[in-house]
């Protein structure tokens, strides 16, 4: 599970993230809303190991990513916003090499691969180099790398930003599907996908949390059973 516990973040006079904390538990996927500036990126790194908050700690599986980074990151598949890939590497060696990183060889090597390939549909473009693939198909194998060592977390940082509307409804089915078994966090500007792969969402705003429930619960609290009216009343207009 995750637990964040009052992460606080200032750049110079500016506090980007203000006392944040909620908890993300298994079979839960959460998603992390906000319009841009809010934080929510801000609080991807810190969560993640990234960055290093200035009070306040996140907790990866039990384990304090302020305290013990090492062995909290072991526990998260991560897939950052414009997630680096190598584009003279096929899809299938791409994740091998990233497997090794992971500390994967010989046959577990083999057959992790084999299930980020198999479970992000890319058996079609596995032999492919990563340079002709579609942005759909990048965004998949992105998503692959994060896998290969079946995390208990999942944290995915605007996992469906610039996909056409079938790529992002694949991309939505499969972290719903991920969140059966999984605590997954995932960052969007999008409300569509609060009801397409959310069990629960929280919205953030200048680096607090203005909002917190299941999509039904969110639309009840909007007045108009509409969540574009609810992000439109509890968040700024602007965000610095």
């Amino acid at each position: 599970m995750i637990e964040v516990s009052n992460l606080t973040k200032h750049f110079g006079p500016k506090t980007v993230v203000r006392d944040l904390s909620f908890t993300v538990e298994p079979g839960e996927v959460l998603g992390f809303l906000g319009p841009n500036g809010a934080g929510k990126s801000t609080t991807m790194r810190m969560v993640t190991g990234f960055l290093s908050p200035n009070s306040g700690d996140a907790k990866i599986c039990g384990i304090s990513m302020v305290d013990h980074p090492k062995q909290a990151k072991g526990k998260i598949g991560y897939l950052p916003e414009s997630a680096p890939l190598y584009d003279d590497m096929t899809v299938v060696d791409f994740l091998k090499f990233c497997a090794s990183m992971r500390g994967l060889s010989g046959k577990a090597r083999r057959e992790a691969v084999d299930y980020a390939i198999e479970t992000c549909f890319l058996q079609k473009v596995a032999p492919q180099s990563i340079s002709t693939l579609s942005k759909g198909y990048r965004h998949r194998t992105c998503l692959a790398q994060s896998l290969l060592h079946d995390p208990e977390v999942l944290i995915l940082d605007e996992p469906t930003d610039g996909l056409d509307p079938n790529q992002k409804h694949e991309v939505r089915q499969l972290i719903a599907r991920l969140g059966e078994t999984k605590a997954i966090l995932f960052s969007t500007h999008i409300l569509e996908e609060v009801d397409a792969a959310c069990t629960r969402a929280v919205i953030i705003d200048q680096g607090s949390i203005v909002a917190d429930g299941t999509p039904a619960e969110l639309r009840e609290q909007s007045g108009s059973n509409s969540l574009h009216d609810l992000f439109r009343t509890v968040t700024t207009k602007e965000t610095e």
